[in-house]
């Protein structure tokens, strides 16, 4: 569909590409309009952030929730009240077959974050490192490595980096074998 001015006579053509005939209608007088939108948006601080007001300039943290056209900004704590969204913390652990040397992991792992730290054995039964203040690698026995994180989006990265490493030491020790 396309719109033709012919001698100053404006025409839409419809063409289906059909066989059956095409079909030419004049078009019809459109006034021009234009609508203004107003693009700012407002959102109300409640509860625990509505205790203090904050100065010109000054940072609110806080979850936005959209509400039938309403915006509100929260605490994390108020969310279960204002909202039926509850929130959890949660614990993950994985356990990997791992025979490769201690020293080989802890050397890898070194090279690639910037935080790899030993831990006292009062933490853990056997050898155990922080890796970047997230994921403790504990050794479990000679064939075995558990890693354990809280989750959050960066702890996650870093379990997924360092179970990668882990997956890439391994398939290089196999490859020598």
């Amino acid at each position: 569909m396309f719109m033709a001015d012919i001698a100053g006579v404006r025409v839409l053509y419809t063409g289906d590409y059909s066989r059956g005939e095409d079909c030419h209608l004049c078009a019809a007088e459109i006034l021009q309009f234009s609508l203004y939108f107003n693009s700012e948006k407002m959102a109300k601080t409640i509860r625990r952030l509505a205790e203090k007001t904050p100065e010109v300039d000054e940072t609110v943290s806080g979850f936005l929730v959209k509400k039938a056209f309403t915006y509100q900004i929260m605490a994390l704590d108020d969310l279960h009240v204002f909202s039926q969204l509850s929130t959890e913390n949660i614990s993950q652990r994985i356990t990997i077959a791992y025979s490769g040397a201690y020293g080989v992991l802890k050397h890898r792992l070194k090279h690639i974050f910037e935080s790899v730290e030993s831990l006292p054995d009062e933490e853990s039964e056997g050898p155990a490192f922080r890796v970047h203040e997230r994921l403790t690698v504990k050794y479990e026995s000679e064939k075995h490595i558990s890693l354990h994180w809280r989750s959050d989006p960066i702890s996650d990265m870093v379990s997924d980096s360092v179970i990668i490493s882990i997956l890439l030491i391994l398939i290089l020790i196999t490859s020598y074998c």
